[in-house]
Parts: structure tokens; C-alpha cells; sequence
């Protein structure tokens, strides 16, 4: 018998008086974001695919797919929210206007003789840590990258290749963010994690809202009609918060309704909604999952406030759902697009398949209204940014797909 599925429809007392500032989301704060993003050269807006025979099988009336392997060269979103960190903490040390800093600003001669050397510092299972290193290298500056025991070599060396120091240390991610911290203050690194904890909010608050390019680029793609569902992935809650605090600050009532993916080994998102309190509870343990991208037991607590108050629903999903994802957007239906989708990228396809299809999930299905009315938006956040276990999954089934019909 394969492990179900857990669940929460979040009906908590937190929806009903919310306090989560959406400010911070706005449409024109996360401009700022977009228009720095698209002063980098090779920007461009990744593609928003149909899947209309996948909806039409799933039962609901639109799909579309946000791709996020065509970001920057990089196969992953990552690198928008640490991009414009990076630059916006360089634009509050010259204490200018991140508009008055484009990219070909920043890396003039006249900003690195200022700014007199930076090295920013981070914890990542790959993606994270590999766009910190690849606009570190942009910007001519420095980059460390800590990663937490269970990391594929492949994306280790992915990283390196980008000019930064970077090793695997024998701790689970969640310590691995503390001791970079610690090293951080000890040599006076900038440490770009996408985790907020008390102290520490400003840098992973410019990650979230790095990530709102994502949002504005499908929008505009959906020519300003919103979805009905946004399926997103979570690990520590940071890309998940910004897709709840956008669409809940450009549409309040009327938002779409954000189901929310995450890993069962460090579901904190959906452990802390099920535990009914004010702040997020922790997962601890090595956090060994094939979403690696996900595998994190402590939520940005800007992100949480945000899901805690706004999102419909919070899922705990086993390995075999992603791994479904995966075989299902790689094999498509005849008329809908071929897509790379990795492991953490795929989830939410995974998930949306099995609520659809499963009588096990009907009541889930119908109390978050997926039907054939629906318009549904699934970001897949990375390709197969380890190609190895790609195809070690994809090729030679490595891991089960998720079946309980």
C-alpha cells in the first residue's frame, strides 16, 4: 500500500482575521524586481505552455505551466530572488535607488571600486545557492556556498563552476543556514538566504519579492486574467508566500486560491497549519527527499504568515507524487508541449493529477472546487538541473509514480 497523501483544507481562525502584511507584494514593489531583472543581460521571460489535452483528461477546463528551466541558463527559478537581493543590498550600501543602479551600473568600474569587495554567502540544496554564485560572478564579486549532506555531486560542481567556494557539509539544511550565518559574522560575508528569522527579514523579504518576476511575466502571459488554482511547491515557504501575498494584494476576495506542495519528510508548512497555532513549527531529521529543492524543515516566517492567513489548502505529498509529475509532463499527451520538469518542479503537476483522478481525493477535489471550470496554473520551478538523477527516474524508474486509483 503506497503512503497516502496528507492534507489540510485550511479553514483556521487565521483566514477568518487575517494579519499578514501584503503591502511588501504589491504590484509596484514587485515592479521594481522585474525592471531590475530585465536590465540583466540574457533576460527574458521563461515560457507559459497550454496543456489542453492534460486539462481535458484531468477533468479541469485550463492548465497552463509556468517553465522555469529556461531561467537565465540557470533551469531554475532561484536566481531571480537572490539576483535582486544581491543588487539591492548593494543599492542600500551606496544608499541609491535599486532604479538608479541597472545592471550595467552595477558592475562598473566606479560601484566595485565602492563597494571595495562583497562576498555573499548562503546554505542551498542546489538551486538557491547556484544563481547566488552565478550573479555573484556577474556582479565581479565573491560567493560561499554551504550544502547540506544528502547534495548530488552534480549540482555541487554546477555551483563551483560559477566561480564560488562551495563544499557539502555533514548537517541537514536547516543547521547548515545556522552555521552559515555564524561563518558570515565571524568574516563579515553577506549572507542571501531566503529563511527569515527574528533579526534577519530584509534580505529574504528582497528574495520574495526577486520572485514576483515569476508572477508578473505568467499575468501578463494570461493577458491579466488570473487562474482560478495556483498549485506552488514549499520549502521553506518564501516562492509560496510571495505567489499567496501577490494575488491576494492585486485581488483580495476574488484571489485565486493557492494549494500549497511540499515534501512529506519536511512538510513544516503543513505540520505548523495542522498544529493550529500563530507561528510555524519546525521539522527536524536529515530531510532526505527526492525533492531536494524542498528539503527544508523551517519556514521563512514571512512566507508562513502569509499561507497561514490566505492559502486554501497545504499538502504533504510522498516522493512518488513528484516523481509522477515528472514522468507525466516528460511523456505528454499528443497536441501538448514536451517539458523538463525536475523533481521539486513537478510536484504540483503530480499533485493536481492525483486529486483529479483519484476517488480517494474526491472530497478534497470538490472542496477547493477543481472542476471543469477551473483554470489552473502549476509553476514547474526547475528542469532537471541534476540530469543524472533525471534520467535515473524519467529513463530507468528509479522511484515509483504515485498510483492509488
Amino acid at each position: 500500500m503506497q503512503e497516502q497523501l496528507q492534507y489540510l483544507i485550511n479553514q483556521s481562525s487565521f483566514t477568518r482575521k487575517p494579519t499578514a502584511e501584503l503591502a511588501p507584494f504589491r504590484y509596484e514593489e514587485l515592479a521594481k524586481a522585474l525592471d531590475f531583472h530585465r536590465t540583466i543581460p540574457g533576460y527574458a521571460p521563461t515560457p507559459l505552455f497550454h496543456l489542453p489535452q492534460l486539462a481535458k483528461t484531468l477533468g479541469v477546463g485550463e492548465l497552463y505551466l509556468k517553465d522555469e528551466s529556461f531561467r537565465f541558463g540557470l533551469k531554475a527559478f532561484k536566481a531571480l530572488g537572490g539576483a535582486y537581493a544581491m543588487a539591492r543590498h548593494i543599492a542600500d550600501f551606496l544608499e541609491m535607488d535599486i532604479s538608479e543602479l541597472p545592471y550595467e551600473v552595477m558592475i562598473s568600474d566606479e560601484i566595485r571600486k565602492k563597494l571595495n569587495g562583497v562576498t555573499f554567502a548562503t546554505t542551498t540544496d542546489g538551486n538557491h545557492g547556484r544563481g547566488v554564485a552565478w550573479m555573484a560572478r556577474q556582479l565581479k564579486q565573491k560567493a560561499v556556498v554551504y550544502m547540506p549532506k544528502g547534495s548530488s555531486q552534480e549540482r555541487l560542481d554546477a555551483i563551483l563552476r560559477e566561480g564560488a567556494v562551495a563544499e557539502i557539509v555533514d548537517m541537514n539544511y536547516d543547521y547548515a543556514v545556522r552555521m552559515t550565518a555564524e561563518m558570515a559574522e565571524k568574516y563579515g560575508w553577506i549572507v542571501v538566504q531566503d529563511t527569515a528569522w527574528d533579526g534577519y527579514e530584509e534580505i529574504p523579504l528582497w528574495i520574495m519579492q526577486g520572485y514576483g518576476t515569476l508572477m508578473l511575466e505568467s499575468l501578463a502571459q494570461l493577458h491579466e486574467v488570473p487562474p482560478t488554482h495556483i498549485f506552488v511547491q514549499a520549502g521553506v515557504g518564501s516562492f509560496a508566500g510571495m505567489v499567496q501575498g501577490m494575488v491576494t494584494a492585486a485581488y483580495g476576495k476574488q484571489a485565486p486560491k493557492v494549494i500549497v506542495a511540499e515534501a512529506r519528510i519536511a512538510d513544516c508548512l503543513y505540520q505548523s497549519a495542522v498544529s493550529g497555532k500563530a507561528d510555524a513549527l519546525p521539522v527536524g531529521g536529515d530531510l532526505q527527499t527526492v525533492m531536494a529543492g524542498l528539503a527544508c524543515g523551517e519556514a521563512n516566517s514571512i512566507g508562513w504568515n502569509l499561507l497561514r492567513d490566505y492559502s486554501a489548502a497545504f499538502f504533504s505529498c510522498p516522493d512518488a507524487v513528484a516523481t509522477r509529475g515528472m514522468r507525466i509532463l516528460g511523456n505528454p499527451l499528443s497536441g501538448d508541449p514536451h517539458i523538463i520538469s525536475g523533481e521539486s518542479g513537478a510536484v504540483t503537476t503530480g499533485l493536481l493529477s492525483i486529486l483529479m483522478q483519484s476517488p480517494v481525493y474526491q472530497s478534497a477535489k470538490e472542496e477547493l472546487g477543481l472542476d471543469e471550470n477551473a483554470r489552473v496554473l502549476v509553476i514547474s520551478t526547475e528542469g532537471d538541473t541534476d540530469p543524472e538523477r533525471y534520467r535515473d527516474i524519467v529513463w530507468d524508474g528509479e522511484l515509483p509514480s504515485f498510483k492509488q486509483f
